[in-house]
């Protein structure tokens, strides 16, 4: 199964529209991501909560890692630079952080609020390499800023 970004946008924006809790969009946006694609091991945000530091939040899949400093991996880089991460072969990654072993490839992408604050990242892992594309980069982020800037 591979995602219809156009159905998936119209789901996620009928679920979420009017809704300002952060948590909840989170916990919306990671499942229904989750179950729009097979490619899809590990969807899940990582909260800013406190300067420098990620905590993981609403996730769909096996355990993450609970704590990523911005100065670490692929979730770090993506929250230090403000930059979308997309790492087709995680071995690759220089200071990649396995939170699983499974995980061949990866696609972060940061996320901010109406203000424009930096409020967390958008993690997808998968067990096959070279799984995301910069198809799937843009799609999903015109759906977090659909979701969180409209959210506040």
């Amino acid at each position: 199964m591979k995602v219809d970004y156009e159905a998936l946008t119209k789901t996620i924006a009928s679920l979420t529209g009017g809704e300002t809790d952060t948590v909840a969009l989170m916990a919306t946006v990671a499942c229904e991501v989750h179950h729009a694609d097979d490619r899809f091991d590990w969807t899940g945000f990582y909260r800013v909560t406190e300067p420098d530091v990620l905590k993981i939040g609403p996730y769909q899949g096996g355990h993450g890692c609970l704590v990523i400093p911005f100065s670490r991996g692929v979730c770090g880089a993506a929250a230090r630079t403000g930059e979308v991460q997309l790492v087709r072969d995680v071995d690759a990654f220089p200071d990649h952080i396995a939170c699983a072993n499974s995980t061949r490839s990866e696609l972060v992408l940061p996320v901010w609020n109406r203000a424009g604050d930096l409020i967390g990242v958008f993690d997808l892992d998968s067990n096959q390499p070279d799984a995301f594309d910069e198809k799937d980069a843009q799609a999903l982020a015109r759906i977090l800023r659909m979701a969180f800037t409209a959210a506040e």
